[in-house]
């Protein structure tokens, strides 16, 4: 499905409004999966979130190449549509700082990790007491005789 099913601009404003409002519940489940670090847990979003947010762009970019398309509509629905549109910003900039900050976190972890993993590969190395005693292969001189 890439066009929303209607046929005249106010049943096209009601039909983007229950879009714009499904859009914005997911986007509020996920962001509070975030927030609670089990972002794991919204994979199970994805499909749909990802569905319904391509056709939310497609009927924008109608709307804003056609604007018949959304135009005549009573000053309530045209409220109610841009209310709709305003909890879904709302919703979207909420996640995005969830999405950022769990960036961050994953970025820092990731090089805590290589770090410690590096500064352990380095004590393994060489000669002395602080040298791997098994499993590195340390020097190896060969002295060839005929």
């Amino acid at each position: 499905m890439t066009e929303l099913a209607a046929q005249t601009p106010a049943e096209r404003a009601e039909a983007m409004i229950r879009l714009t409002s499904r859009l914005t519940v997911l986007l509020e489940q996920e962001t509070d999966l975030f927030e609670a670090r089990r972002p794991h847990e919204a994979v199970d979003l994805q499909t749909e979130k990802m569905r319904l947010a391509t056709l939310y762009r497609a009927e924008t970019q109608r709307a804003a190449r056609e604007p018949e398309r959304l135009s005549g509509l009573a000053p309530a629905l045209k409220d109610r549509l841009r209310t709709a549109t305003e909890a879904f910003n709302t919703a979207l900039a909420r996640n995005h700082a969830s999405v950022e900050a769990l960036k961050v976190l994953t970025e820092g972890l990731v090089r805590a990790i290589a770090e410690e993993a590096s500064r352990q590969k380095q004590s393994q190395a060489g000669y002395g007491p602080s040298a791997a005693r098994y499993g590195a292969v340390g020097a190896l001189a060969c002295n060839q005789t005929a």
